[in-house]
């Protein structure tokens, strides 16, 4: 049916953006706006795609399970070092969070760019891509469902089984990482951090330590995001400037998820079903004869994740009730001699 169909496409298409809201959310928790998140998502997704690469086309004997271990590791160095720098600047130095995360994406986008071509040169590839199938499959497995009930299969299995272990781990990390923050003492002192650090300075609370590792760990989280892109939803498939706008987005999510990642997960799941939902709208004339959809209708619902975005900004600013609000401390450096 294309109700189940549309709704499997939706949370694929979110997944990359659950990923990195979730990441963003964790950084934001610490007191500090990370703009960088699509430059992350393309080093991530890069630094994972060279590894994995030079893996499958220099052995003969190739594993599966080493080609996953080797683009997840490549992957994770690859944020960690974005979010070391960001930390460095932002953080060690106080420099100025926007103009530090703007400049991380800038950076982020060229080295996408610059070794994404130079691996299509190296693999002389006739097109202006290149791909790695088999670590793809490796990636992008699925439970089997071939022995299930048709209905089944056709249901449940295709909205809720149908997706790869990164899909379910982008969930996993947004409940734990909801938990944690909610419930736990770090947690607590994550968000007195990101509140008021003077203050938590003055309870004994390490303030840059847990600014360097939320913002560490949310950069790592927010690059998984880039990796699912090009390993399971692009299959393998790097092509420059491939991700889209997918980054910006992500940071969107956080002010439509009121920096709660359990909302998060609901959200990224709604935008990417409206990132999608152009694709289906001619459909309707099958099933509403008298609707007539035309290439101007589908251009302004492509309009729709952004339009949302604005309307839910409106609206919590409008309400400014407390806990649809941001960290207070956000976005502003702390000097802890003025403590």
């Amino acid at each position: 049916m294309i109700f189940f169909e549309f709704v499997r496409r939706a949370i694929i298409q979110g997944i990359p953006l659950l990923f990195g809201s979730s990441g963003e959310i964790l950084t934001e928790k610490s007191g500090h706006l990370n703009l960088g998140i699509p430059g992350i998502m393309y080093v991530s997704a890069m630094s994972g795609f060279i590894g994995a690469f030079f893996y499958e086309t220099g052995t003969d004997n190739f594993n599966g399970t080493v080609a996953v271990l080797i683009a997840l590791g490549g992957s994770i160095l690859g944020a960690l070092f974005m979010g070391l720098i960001y930390c460095f600047l932002t953080v060690t130095l106080r420099a100025n969070q926007n103009v530090t995360g703007l400049a991380l994406t800038t950076f982020g986008v060229g080295f996408g760019n610059f070794f994404g071509g130079s691996l299509i040169r190296f693999a002389k590839s006739e097109v202006a891509s290149v791909t790695i199938s088999k670590t793809s499959l490796a990636f992008s497995k699925r439970l089997n469902l071939e022995n299930t009930p048709a209905w089944f299969r056709d249901t449940i299995g295709t909205m809720f089984l149908s997706y790869s272990f990164l899909a379910y781990l982008a969930v996993i990390i947004a409940i734990i990482m909801a938990f944690v923050l909610r419930k736990t003492r770090i947690g607590l002192h994550l968000r007195a951090v990101g509140e008021n650090p003077a203050t938590a300075d003055a309870a004994g609370i390490h303030v840059n330590r847990y600014k360097y590792i939320a913002t560490c760990l949310g950069s790592v989280i927010a690059g998984f995001g880039g990796l699912y892109y090009i390993m399971d939803y692009a299959s393998g498939v790097w092509s420059n400037n491939g991700f889209g706008d997918r980054g910006w987005l992500a940071i969107a999510l956080v002010i439509f998820a009121i920096w709660r990642p359990t909302f998060a997960i609901a959200g990224s799941f709604l935008f990417g079903g409206l990132y999608i939902c152009h694709f289906y709208i001619h459909k309707l004339d099958a099933i509403f004869p008298w609707i007539k959809v035309t290439m101007a209708t589908q251009e302004l619902i492509k309009m729709t994740p952004y339009v949302v975005t604005v309307i839910i900004l409106i609206l919590i600013s409008m309400r400014r009730k407390k806990e649809t609000q941001p960290p207070a401390h956000l976005g502003l450096p702390y000097f802890r001699e003025e403590r």
